[in-house]
């Protein structure tokens, strides 16, 4: 299916700029918000995907990237959706949205919101290079790439407690990962609402430490981790895989895995964005006589059809055979440009033979309206 635009998602235009964007996804947010939908899973759906929609337009990079590529420039299949966020992610990432505490409703309801605890330190994003060849770029391809990282310790989880009986619940916030002050004010009592001091946010408290990771919750090695990459990304493209980066401490959420795309150089083939240029070099005798030639293809070779009297410059085309777009919106073709290859040196009886082809008629330049010089052939190029 299809993803849905962020743009529509958040209900602002294209141009729309950073406090209008900011102000639809609040509206949204709050209309959706779980305190305010308690058991609405389709509440709870919307509440997601407009987050996810803000995450990214709220991002100068990757709203330019998103814009230049639609969803491929910030995710592919397996890596960044609406439903890998949590609402641990949320809340972190935009508490400013609704206030330090996370919930703007618990102010209606006395203090009776869910409590919206926040385990750990995220961890840091993580960024590769992935080089591919047009081919794999042409297709798409999985790239399964061994990296290293911190990753949630294998014996307590990523908790950092040595078992559950370690974990008690913390005694200054009772476990909601926030303290409420009151304070007198010349317009009267204020409520406000902080991190625990305790508890960093937590809600918990370690008793006894994990003794392989020493409370950290984390551990550093190598992990294999598939890549699905599109068809026809170019090089400087980056896609993002969600909570594939290093682990956090303390049971946080991971960081993102970045992955940079770089291109191969090819043999023999060059990239002009979908296109594909091919430069295809000829004899005098085959230009002037006409032949059949194979030429490569990023699907393998191809004979074409030289007429008689080809010249140089000429640009044949293969329809079909480019690249894709990253977006799907077509495909590119394949350009061949013909050069006709002089030879450098002669010997005697073949500088006999080309001294007596120039004194012929046929032999000297007659450009007619249906030659075409550099300035049309490009033209006929970009259209």
């Amino acid at each position: 299916m299809a993803k849905r635009d962020f743009y529509e998602i958040l209900g602002v235009s294209k141009d729309a700029g950073e406090k209008e964007i900011k102000k639809s996804y609040r509206k949204i947010a709050l209309k959706y918000h779980p305190d305010k939908n308690p058991d609405d899973k389709s509440a709870e759906d919307k509440f997601k995907k407009a987050a996810e929609a803000y995450e990214v337009l709220s991002d100068s990079d990757k709203k330019a990237r998103y814009d230049r590529y639609g969803h491929a420039g910030i995710e592919h299949q397996g890596g960044h959706s609406g439903g890998g966020m949590n609402m641990d992610d949320i809340f972190r990432q935009f508490g400013d949205i609704f206030g330090d505490s996370g919930s703007p409703f618990e102010s209606f309801f006395g203090g009776g919101g869910r409590a919206r605890t926040v385990r750990g330190q995220r961890g840091k994003d993580l960024r590769i290079k992935v080089a591919l060849s047009l081919e794999e770029i042409e297709s798409g391809v999985v790239k399964r790439i061994k990296v290293k990282k911190y990753r949630s310790c294998s014996s307590c989880g990523g908790s950092g407690a040595k078992d559950k009986n370690s974990i008690s619940t913390c005694g200054t916030c009772n476990g909601t990962g926030y303290v409420r002050q009151i304070k007198n004010t010349f317009l009267g009592q204020m409520q406000t609402t902080t991190t625990c001091p305790s508890c960093n946010g937590s809600g918990q408290r370690i008793i006894h430490t994990c003794p392989e990771c020493r409370g950290d919750g984390r551990e550093y090695g190598k992990e294999l981790i598939e890549i699905d990459i599109p068809a026809g990304v170019e090089e400087g493209m980056q896609l993002s895989m969600r909570a594939k980066g290093n682990a956090g401490k303390n049971g946080g959420s991971s960081g993102d895995l970045l992955i940079n795309i770089e291109e191969k150089p090819h043999e023999s083939l060059v990239r002009d964005s979908m296109n594909i240029i091919y430069d295809l070099f000829l004899n005098f005798a085959d230009a002037a006589l006409g032949t059949s030639v194979e030429v490569p293809t990023l699907n393998g070779s191809v004979k074409i059809k030289i007429p008689a009297g080809t010249q140089a410059g000429k640009i044949f085309r293969l329809r079909g055979k480019g690249l894709p777009s990253v977006q799907s919106y077509g495909k590119g073709d394949q350009m061949i440009n013909v050069n006709i290859w002089t030879p450098k040196k002669l010997n005697p009886e073949e500088k006999l033979l080309v001294e007596q082809l120039k004194e012929m008629p046929n032999f000297k330049p007659q450009p007619g309206k249906a030659e075409k010089g550099f300035y049309e052939r490009m033209k006929d190029y970009f259209n």
